[in-house]
């Protein structure tokens, strides 16, 4: 065989492999059975010991979100926020029912996350790592990862919350 044509070959094998790993890769997303959508963080002005992280998922089947971790807090809890008495309270939830097909919102006035004892401060437009586990009615657990943008906004103050850590629904 002429080494022109060797080559030639060669390079066709190279590209057919590089399409077969990109559908593979695609096929993998296309599976994920949970998508993320406008995922955020608060920005912190220094000092500031905790943060939210808020999103929007859409599991395909029934599930439930478990954890979420991060590195940039040393804590990291789902909490759920809600009026009683005409005061806003929050506490801690040990897990979020994801209905299929459902989007389920995580914003500062019901879910959300809690980033606390933060190892720095979040400032605006950094992009914060999160993993997110997930786990369907089977017990098949799935690890998201997702980057949050920081921004700066005048919304609610965590601090001035009424926190009850003592009830886990």
């Amino acid at each position: 065989m002429n080494a022109p044509l060797a080559k030639n070959r060669f390079a066709q094998r190279c590209k057919q492999l590089a399409l077969s790993l990109s559908l593979i890769g695609m096929s993998w997303q296309v599976l994920a059975q949970t998508q993320i959508e406008d995922a955020w963080v608060r920005a912190t002005v220094a000092g500031q010991p905790s943060s939210g992280a808020f999103m929007t998922l859409t599991a395909s089947e029934d599930s439930k979100l478990l954890s979420v971790q991060s590195p940039v807090a040393k804590t990291v809890q789902i909490h759920q926020s809600s009026m009683q008495d005409d005061v806003m309270k929050m506490q801690q939830v040990q897990s979020v029912a994801l209905p299929a097909g459902k989007p389920v919102s995580f914003d500062p006035h019901g879910y959300h996350i809690m980033l606390m004892n933060l190892t720095a401060q979040i400032k605006e437009g950094d992009k914060v790592p999160l993993t997110l586990t997930v786990e369907n009615a089977k017990g098949e657990k799935e690890s998201i990862q997702v980057e949050a943008v920081a921004k700066a906004l005048a919304t609610m103050d965590h601090s001035k919350m009424s926190h009850d850590h003592s009830k886990m629904n």
